[in-house]
């Protein structure tokens, strides 16, 4: 079977990407790439300058703007002044088992960064795109537990790890209740939901999870932890396809097509989260 490269891209002039996150790790590794193939590549990104620096000795169509995910004000101010076309939208954004903080909002950071703000950029953004939603998740919302009445987690006791797992699971099941409306909208756009494997990026560096990098037989670098973002972005994968790597476990290797956790596939519970969430974010009910 061959193996899926960033060199089977197909040519991508006068197409517009949209990708939060996109100044370091996977996010820039996706941004260089899609840019090699002819896109123009907005970085939605909360360190302008750094972004600007990452991308200033590339070749492609490049525009910088500020957007703090985890800050919905911050979301609906980017939406709101962001006037083009986007024919595909990453929500690469995310952060992994932090302290517990909170937003200006009032809600936790790490949920925010990884869940609500995706949710809400995409409900904003959604009347503008005209081809795909790819949403960055992990192997380990395998783990996630939801608590549809505690989705912020202020009654429940924080812990940074689980609340990544959660934030993950929720992403899987707003890939497949977005989907849904989609398809029952006659929507041609997509909603996909890829993640990179185990990825040596700055990503692990809070985490107890960043002991994965001592082992290299379970890591992958960052040029392979795009590919899954990449083949999502770009090939004809049926809409709500989780993709991943096709290694052991799916933590390294070349990007397929694999199966979510059953937890993830529940339409029921899809459609109480997508609700609540809408309740929570004032958007997308």
């Amino acid at each position: 079977m061959t193996r899926w490269t960033a060199d089977q891209l197909p040519a991508m002039t006068g197409t517009t990407v949209l990708i939060t996150g996109a100044g370091g790790g996977i996010g820039l590794v996706t941004t260089r790439e899609l840019a090699r193939a002819g896109a123009r590549v907005v970085l939605a990104v909360r360190n302008v300058d750094k972004a600007r620096r990452a991308v200033a000795g590339l070749r492609g169509d490049f525009e910088v703007r500020h957007l703090d995910v985890a800050d919905l004000d911050s979301v609906r101010a980017f939406a709101q002044s962001y006037t083009g076309a986007i024919d595909v939208l990453i929500n690469n954004a995310g952060v992994m088992d932090i302290p517990a903080a909170r937003t200006p909002q009032g809600l936790d950071v790490q949920t925010a960064t990884n869940y609500f703000g995706p949710f809400l950029l995409t409900n904003l953004l959604l009347p503008r795109l005209t081809d795909r939603v790819v949403t960055v998740s992990s192997q380990l919302h395998r783990f996630g537990k939801l608590d549809l009445d505690d989705l912020d987690w202020r009654t429940r006791k924080y812990n940074g790890l689980a609340v990544y797992e959660s934030s993950k699971l929720a992403v899987v099941l707003f890939s497949l209740e977005l989907q849904r409306r989609l398809t029952a909208a006659g929507s041609h756009v997509r909603s996909i939901v890829a993640h990179p494997g185990v990825a040596r990026t700055g990503l692990v560096n809070h985490s107890k999870m960043n002991i994965v990098n001592r082992l290299p037989f379970l890591v992958q670098d960052a040029e392979h932890g795009a590919l899954p973002l990449l083949y999502a972005a770009t090939q004809d994968v049926p809409g709500n396809s989780y993709v991943g790597p096709d290694g052991l476990f799916s933590f390294t290797g070349y990007p397929v097509i694999r199966t979510s956790s059953r937890a993830g596939q529940d339409p029921a519970v899809a459609r109480r989260l997508w609700q609540a969430t809408a309740a929570l974010t004032g958007t997308g009910a």
